[in-house]
């Protein structure tokens, strides 16, 4: 009797989307017929909307991917990617002793994420800190902590991680002089009733707001604006948004100028058919025909999507038919105070906002619910594993090398 060929399913990155996606599948597919691989450069799992709670010294819990995925059948390889080849479907995986290796797939998951943007700007890579990963978070909380009395912070950025990193300094350190600098208006895009409450925040825990500020350059010890004004900074912490691993654009996957992966509703590439992405990796629209913004929000929901339209196609199900859309914008403003910021579906605000200590605790049940999901990725689903009849192509001779995960 011939034996049964496993699909070879590689995960890449182990963030919210990526993780949630490995465990879905897992839930989803039967462990005889496929062998999954997450593969992440750390062996736990980290909340990246807390890194503003970790950079003040706050200590998260620990999350070890071996406890949270233990009996699934999902192997995890801790490394670095280096490259994936998209045409020869293997990814090169470095581990943290300089071995190298390469892993062959059948499908692939391609969950990188983000990481910082500098914006091009003059010293930010030199004397800028950023809180977009842990080690970023781990130095800036270091050099917090040697800062005395009466020294200036001062946080570029005015969208969600300026504010919360802002907000998050200044009732920790209320010794130090935090300041933030914005592009625009302080949270001009709130309601009315949303701006109203965060400017009463900022003036409670004594934030200088420098609005409608342009960045140019960023010193050791200032930042100077496009109009010429030179800000006093012993700490520059870097908030204005995120850019995608450089890896997709090295491929030949259709990417956006910023090197998002182009998808379909199902998280699918729209070139290479065995390639799905997921997270801040992916360009997916959303409604209005709208790009989904980076975000929680919208790689949470765009894993599930992913997961199951791979485990419909590999078991002849139906495909998943299920628009992303936002209810929400959670801001936390220090450990007292938080805003949400209701939206419609395209992430438009309305006039409705929760404001004050009952949005604290409501954005700290969100981050809790969101750990809480990457660990149960099929809640309220009537999940049963399905036996996966794997495409013809897939079960050819393979060439090169490949390590492959035991299910």
């Amino acid at each position: 009797m011939q034996q049964r060929t496993q699909h070879r399913i590689i995960v890449l990155g182990a963030g919210y989307a990526g993780a949630i996606a490995a465990g879905r599948l897992a839930k989803r597919l039967h462990r005889d017929d496929v062998a999954i691989t997450l593969v992440n450069a750390e062996p736990d799992f980290v909340e990246r909307v807390r890194m503003h709670q970790l950079a003040t010294g706050q200590d998260l819990r620990p999350r070890p991917f071996g406890e949270m995925f233990a009996g699934t059948g999902v192997e995890l390889m801790l490394g670095k990617v280096t490259a994936v080849d998209v045409d020869r479907k293997n990814v090169s995986v470095t581990d943290a002793g300089g071995h190298a290796a390469e892993l062959a797939y059948d499908t692939l998951v391609y969950a990188l994420g983000s990481g910082w943007n500098d914006q091009g700007v003059t010293g930010v890579a030199e004397y800028a800190h950023e809180i977009a990963g842990r080690p970023g978070a781990l130095r800036l909380r270091d050099r917090l902590a040697g800062l005395g009395a009466g020294q200036p912070v001062v946080v570029v950025g005015g969208g969600l991680t300026g504010l919360e990193a802002a907000t998050e300094i200044a009732e920790a350190r209320p010794d130090l002089d935090v300041a933030l600098v914005a592009r625009g208006g302080l949270g001009d895009w709130l309601s009315p009733k949303g701006r109203g409450h965060l400017g009463k925040v900022f003036g409670r825990l004594g934030i200088t707001v420098h609005e409608h500020a342009a960045v140019t350059a960023v010193e050791a010890d200032r930042i100077t604006t496009a109009d010429g004004e030179a800000i006093p900074a012993a700490v520059t912490v870097w908030a204005t948004g995120f850019a995608v691993h450089p890896i997709a654009g090295a491929t030949t996957l259709e990417v956006t100028g910023t090197g998002r992966i182009v998808v379909d509703a199902t998280m699918r590439s729209v070139s290479h058919p065995d390639v799905y992405a997921v997270g801040d990796a992916a360009l997916a629209m959303g409604p209005g025909d709208k790009p989904l913004r980076m975000s929680c929000a919208s790689g949470t929901p765009a894993a599930w999507q992913a997961a199951d339209a791979i485990a419909a196609r590999l078991t002849g199900g139906k495909l998943p038919n299920v628009p992303i859309r936002y209810f929400n914008q959670c801001i936390s403003l220090g450990r007292k105070e938080g805003l949400i910021q209701y939206v419609t579906a395209d992430d438009r605000t309305v006039s409705a906002a929760l404001t004050g200590r009952l949005a604290a605790l409501y954005k700290e049940l969100i981050c809790k619910g969101a750990a809480w999901g990457v660990a149960n990725p099929t809640i309220g689903l009537p999940v049963r594993r399905r036996r996966v009849t794997v495409a013809p192509e897939a079960a050819q001779a393979r060439t090169g090398s490949a390590v492959t995960a035991s299910a």
